[in-house]
């Protein structure tokens, strides 16, 4: 059956709406990064970019590394933006664009996040990389679609009652990663936990300015969660989004978060900048 128009929106040139892509600008190598500026930072280390674009926050680039065809797409924040890249992504590899209608051999894409992160506990350092082992959908984005398939409810029990969750927000959502992406980008210079997916900056991560908390306490519930070993890592915005559509599209993912923040410490990086090329320079040595 074709996808209406008002549904799968294409430009006139005939490229995907938000990303302004045509499925021959991206490799099934694909590289995420929330700051559009990143991307250039990620591209200087191919060997060659062959197409570069950008529309609106969504810039991208694509080129070789050794070989390999690779994208890099900044996303700009949040799980909103997820929604429309990882979506728009998919369309590109799997929907054909003339006939309006879902191929029938599909393409699994390898979707990479090299992103900043606040550390939610003492003992992972400022500027050292975590791995995330899961996504905790603490914003209601998954709640979308159809997620049976991918909830892990033993451990979203468990934190419910950890943290005695309010009924009046959306039900937590816990998503495994990629285990053919973490045994590859883990290492011993690594961590890797939970990684909770806020839908805002301020409240929904527990910082206060002039608006006080529905939970004040809530940060440090996540710090002390422990479900069979497995601890809350980290804190940001964009993870359980990647894994929970990854997983429904049949894609691969992983996040590399660069802890630029320590919450439990309060601590921040001296220079944030060094410790997100640093990640930039150890995701591509494993890719």
């Amino acid at each position: 059956m074709s996808i209406k128009a008002s549904e799968l929106i294409l430009n006139p040139d005939g490229s995907v709406y938000h990303l302004n892509l045509k499925p021959e600008h991206i490799a099934d190598t694909i590289i995420v990064v929330g700051d559009q500026n990143r991307v250039d930072l990620v591209s200087r280390h191919f060997d060659t970019v062959d197409f570069k674009i950008q529309k609106r926050e969504f810039k991208t680039h694509t080129g070789t590394l050794n070989g390999k065809r690779i994208s890099v797409i900044s996303t700009g924040i949040g799980t909103d933006n997820i929604d429309i890249v990882i979506n728009e992504l998919d369309a590109l590899a799997n929907i054909d664009f003339e006939t309006r209608t879902i191929k029938q051999h599909l393409t699994s894409l390898n979707i990479i996040r090299i992103g900043t992160s606040g550390g939610l506990q003492p003992n992972i350092p400022i500027d050292s990389i975590v791995v995330s082992e899961y996504g905790l959908d603490i914003n209601g984005l998954l709640h979308s679609y159809q997620t049976e398939t991918i909830s892990n409810l033993e451990m979203e029990d468990a934190f419910i009652a950890h943290t005695n969750w309010n009924s009046n927000k959306a039900r937590p959502i816990i998503v495994k990663g990629f285990k053919s992406l973490l045994s590859k980008f883990e290492s011993d210079v690594t961590s890797k936990g939970i990684t909770a997916t806020a839908n805002g900056f301020y409240g929904p991560q527990g910082r206060v300015l002039r608006l006080q908390l529905e939970d004040a306490a809530l940060n440090k519930k996540m710090d002390s969660f422990n479900f069979k070993g497995v601890k809350i890592t980290n804190l940001e915005m964009e993870t359980s989004a990647i894994y929970g559509l990854s997983h429904l599209l049949g894609h691969n993912a992983i996040s590399l978060n660069a802890i630029i923040a320590n919450r439990a410490n309060g601590t921040f990086s001296k220079n944030p900048r060094k410790a997100v090329e640093d990640l930039i320079t150890y995701t591509l040595d494993r890719i």
